[in-house]
């Protein structure tokens, strides 16, 4: 005999809520203000392959990025740009090449969990 799930409505049959835990969390969830636009600028597939690649090596120029997501190197240039400008990404010259790495330890962490989610199923 084959288990049958029962289809759950997705809103309360009631309009009531818990006062104390509503007063407690909403300021706390103020906090995640701005958040967005980091899981923004990772929402393009194209970013996302940029950041994940740079998780892989401490650091990438312009040119390595355009060969990784076979692009030219205006297209990787603009996309890397975006993490940049969203605080995802850092830049250094040397001579006439650009590298990028990224900002810090939380980006690759979030990257890499993003992946592990991804691949669970």
């Amino acid at each position: 005999m084959r288990n049958q799930v029962k289809s759950i409505s997705d809103t309360c049959d009631v309009s009531c809520y818990n006062e104390e835990v509503v007063e407690n969390i909403q300021p706390e969830v103020k906090r995640v203000e701005g958040v967005e636009l980091l899981f923004k600028a990772l929402s393009d597939a194209t970013r996302l392959k940029v950041a994940y690649a740079l998780t892989l090596e401490e650091e990438l120029c312009v040119c390595d990025v355009a060969n990784i997501i076979r692009s030219s190197n205006a297209t990787a240039s603009h996309h890397l740009r975006t993490l940049k400008n969203m605080n995802i990404a850092t830049i250094r010259r040397d001579g006439k090449r650009i590298f990028y790495s990224l900002v810090d330890e939380h980006i690759h962490q979030l990257v890499n969990i993003a992946l592990i989610h991804a691949e669970e199923d």
